[in-house]
Order: structure tokens, then C-alpha cells, then sequence
């Protein structure tokens, strides 16, 4: 009898070390079924700052975990490489970076540093983490900072002025830095400058931080260029031009682009207001997506992986009114778009095959949201 209680408890154990090792696994599966999903905004209305939430990968579903008071008008935001700080410009501080701590979707602030210009409208970090480039719009400027060991930001360590002017008399008049693009070997920043049209080109000093000029590349006139990304596969760039809605293609090569072509984010007999805004590739390499601000829609393209070139597929409303940034999820499963001026970001899901962008029918309610952007 003793024996057979011994037994008995001896499988009572199993049966309890397998349920908990079952437990384990499948939180462990629904960890990574989640990202955190950080939200940068205008602060002219109803919102506060910056604003995070989890969001599931599996279902699309999404909860509110933090709101950050920060800065006026944290409009764009930053991830550091460690995932362990956040950095956002604010655009309407006489132009200034705040550094924050990130866990567990929480953000802390840590410190603010001058942007080295006027109305800073980006920020990207290096991929050793030390060095934080920032773009001054209306100050034509761009700007690298320091980052210390604690995620704290120094003053600008080196500002470099951009000069000129283009034809559009209303948008052009000066130089407008829109945005800074680190290169995949992490030696160059490729600066469109929608005020020039043109792309900077700028070599960096990891070690130092010094940027040296490059060369540079000439865009159609007129046509400010905006926001830039590079392909997966390091051959191809992309460059979205507000002023006349359209893409250019670039092969890279070492630091240096040449023009593929240049192709219309807009349908075929469009007559009507339209501003381009952001830019996005699928992380296989398939599609590129662009957002129109005004027409208020998503186009969405297939890349050519042997040229480069890209053919148009469809354009998508996006169930809201002038989409800034927009940003695919981590598993490329979902299209998030962040409406300005509808005070919403709406869900769609993205079929990986097609390239397809379908809406879900769910949105975040968010005050004149701006910038999105993940943590895994």
C-alpha cells in the first residue's frame, strides 16, 4: 500500500511538472505575440504627450498602458538599438530632444538638450547607440548630440547649415531638412532636404561622431523630398517627395544614389489636393507602401527586386483625414496609420502575399497623432 501511494504522488508530480512546463510555453508563445506600440503626437488639442500601448500580433487587439506629459508637440520619436531609451523631438520648444527611459512600456523622462535649430521635425539614433541626429525644418539644419552611458543627451556636439532655395516660393524659400537616414553599414546619413531638393549625403565617424559632407543627390525641381528608406536587400533607396506626390527610385551603391525613376504616389486623372508624407517597405522586400496627406490614402507598390523599379497596386483610404506617418507591424501583419487631423490611428490588416492593405474596422483614439513606432 505504502509503495502504491508512493506511486500515485510520483504522477501526481509529473502530471503537475508537465502542466506547468505546458503553462510556460504558452506564455512564452504569447509574449512574443505582442510589441509595445509608442505613439508621438501634437499637443495643440487633447493630447498629453506620448502615449504607449501593447498591441497583439495575433488579434490586432491593443491596450493603453502609459501617457507620457512631455515636451510641446513630441511629434517624432526615436528607438535606441538596446530598446532601452526613447528620444523625441519637440518641435515648438524653441527646438529641443528629450531622452527617456523605456521598460515595460513605461517611459521616464531623463533630460532635454538643444535640437541645434528650429522646429526639429526628426530624430534617428547610430547603431552603436552614441550618436543622435537630428533634423531642424525650419532652421535648414541638421544636428548630431552624444549619448551618454545613461541614455542622457548632451548639447549638440556639431551643427551643419544647409543653404539654398528652390522654385515652390511658398514651401522653398529656405532650406527645410525633413529628415536623416542612417545607411545599413551605418557610415552614411542621407539628409533629403525638402526646401533644396535635394539629398544630402554625409559620412559619419562612429567613433567620433564627426559627419563629413558627401556628395549629394538633385531631385525633380519643386518636388521637396520628405522621407527616405532603404531595401532589405541594401541595392535599392526610396525617397517620398511632398510637393508633388511622388517616389524616386535610387540604386545604392557605397554611399552614393542614382536615380532609377520617379513614379506618382496618385491615380491615374487625380485632380485634387495632395501632399506626400511617409514611407514605408515590407520587411521581405515585396511592396513599398507611401502615405497621401489631403487625398487621404495608402498607395501601395510592387518592388521589382531585380531593377528596383516599382509598379503601383492600389491605393487605400485611410478611414480617417491626412495620415502622416504610418508603420507596419514587426510579424508584417498589420498597417497602422496615424491620422492627424482625425485624431485616430486605424488598424489594417496586410496580406503578405498580395501586399494587400485591408481595414479592420478597430482604431485608437489618440489626439493628432504623428509618429508610431515599435518595440519588440
Amino acid at each position: 500500500m505504502k509503495n502504491s501511494l508512493i506511486f500515485f504522488a510520483m504522477i501526481l508530480v509529473a502530471f503537475s511538472c508537465t502542466d506547468s512546463s505546458d503553462n510556460s510555453i504558452d506564455m512564452k508563445e504569447s509574449q512574443t505575440d505582442n510589441a509595445y506600440l509608442l505613439v508621438g503626437t501634437y499637443t495643440k488639442k487633447g493630447s498629453e504627450g506620448i502615449y504607449t500601448f501593447t498591441f497583439d500580433e495575433a488579434t490586432g487587439e491593443f491596450i493603453p498602458i502609459d501617457t507620457v506629459v512631455s515636451g510641446p508637440d513630441p511629434s517624432f520619436l526615436e528607438v535606441a538599438p538596446n530598446k532601452k531609451f526613447v528620444y523625441a523631438v519637440n518641435e515648438t520648444n524653441g527646438g529641443s530632444v528629450e531622452s527617456f527611459a523605456f521598460s515595460n512600456g513605461k517611459l521616464t523622462s531623463l533630460n532635454m538638450a538643444s535640437s541645434g535649430g528650429a522646429h526639429p521635425c526628426h530624430v534617428t539614433i547610430d547603431a552603436t547607440g552614441k550618436w543622435c541626429i537630428v533634423g531642424n525644418y525650419t532652421g535648414g539644419s541638421l544636428a548630431i548630440l552624444s549619448i551618454n552611458e545613461d541614455g542622457t543627451l548632451s548639447e549638440p556636439t556639431q551643427v551643419i547649415q544647409h543653404m539654398g532655395s528652390g522654385p515652390n516660393k511658398d514651401r522653398q524659400n529656405e532650406p527645410h531638412v525633413h529628415s536623416a537616414n542612417i545607411s545599413p553599414n551605418n557610415s552614411n546619413i542621407f539628409v533629403p532636404d525638402l526646401g533644396i531638393d535635394k539629398v544630402m549625403v554625409y559620412r559619419l565617424n562612429s567613433e567620433t561622431g564627426e559627419l563629413t559632407a558627401g556628395n549629394h543627390q538633385i531631385v525633380s525641381a519643386g518636388s521637396g523630398p520628405r522621407h527616405f528608406t532603404f531595401h532589405p536587400n541594401g541595392k535599392y533607396a526610396y525617397v517620398i517627395q511632398e510637393l508633388t506626390n511622388t517616389i524616386t527610385a535610387f540604386d545604392y551603391t557605397d554611399g552614393k544614389l542614382a536615380k532609377i525613376e520617379e513614379v506618382t504616389t496618385l491615380p491615374k486623372g487625380f485632380d485634387g489636393e495632395s501632399a506626400c508624407a511617409d514611407i514605408h517597405i515590407s520587411s521581405d522586400g515585396k511592396f513599398l507602401y507611401g502615405s497621401n496627406r489631403f487625398s487621404d490614402t495608402i498607395v501601395s507598390y510592387e518592388i521589382d527586386e531585380a531593377t528596383g523599379k516599382l509598379t503601383m497596386l492600389d491605393q487605400t483610404s485611410v478611414e480617417g483625414k491626412t495620415p502622416r506617418n504610418f508603420t507596419i507591424s514587426p510579424t508584417g501583419k498589420w498597417v497602422l496609420v496615424a491620422n492627424q487631423d482625425s485624431d485616430n490611428i486605424v488598424i489594417f490588416s496586410r496580406n503578405t502575399e498580395t501586399g494587400a492593405i485591408i481595414p479592420t474596422g478597430k482604431e485608437i483614439k489618440v489626439s493628432m497623432p504623428v509618429c508610431l513606432k515599435w518595440v519588440k
